[in-house]
């Protein structure tokens, strides 16, 4: 697991050359990413969540990354909106009453507005697998996220 999350925060400090954009989000978890353009209309996220779970009353503290691949669904554009679609896997260790790892890989919708110049914002959903190995029990299971956030593109 250690092996993972250092291969995911060595992905996320490739040269800002190869960056295109950074920012942030939240809703069923809270986490900071970094995007690369792969072509014009797919990218590249490598992301850091955070995700406290009752951690004031005895619960834990989940720590993870995510390598999400994004692609537009459309070259139109919708009112400003931009549709995009794509998958995932995303991996968490966490510590507290519930410790352990877990899995998802996942497929994502999401819609992007450019708010203007270099800030948008985005609203995606997520659903697939979540498989966990803990002290509370092990299994797979069906996971699913929403999540709010702000994307700032790179010069």
């Amino acid at each position: 697991m250690k092996k993972t999350l250092l291969g995911l925060l060595a992905l996320s400090a490739v040269s800002s050359a190869a960056a295109d954009a950074v920012g942030g989000y939240i809703g069923t978890d809270a986490g900071i990413y970094y995007r690369s353009e792969l072509t014009a209309d797919a990218a590249v996220r490598y992301g850091l969540n955070l995700s406290a779970l009752n951690l004031f009353r005895g619960g834990s503290l989940a720590l993870g990354g995510e390598v999400a691949y994004l692609r537009n669904a459309s070259n139109q554009n919708f009112g400003g909106l931009n549709p995009y679609y794509g998958f995932g896997l995303g991996v968490n260790a966490s510590l507290g009453s519930v410790t352990g790892v877990s899995a998802y890989p996942h497929v994502l919708g999401g819609l992007a507005y450019n708010v203007g110049g270099p800030l948008g914002v985005f609203v995606e959903g997520n659903i697939g697998p979540a498989i966990a190995l803990s002290n509370a029990g092990s299994g797979i299971g069906l996971g699913a996220g929403v999540r709010l956030g702000v994307n700032y593109q790179l010069p």
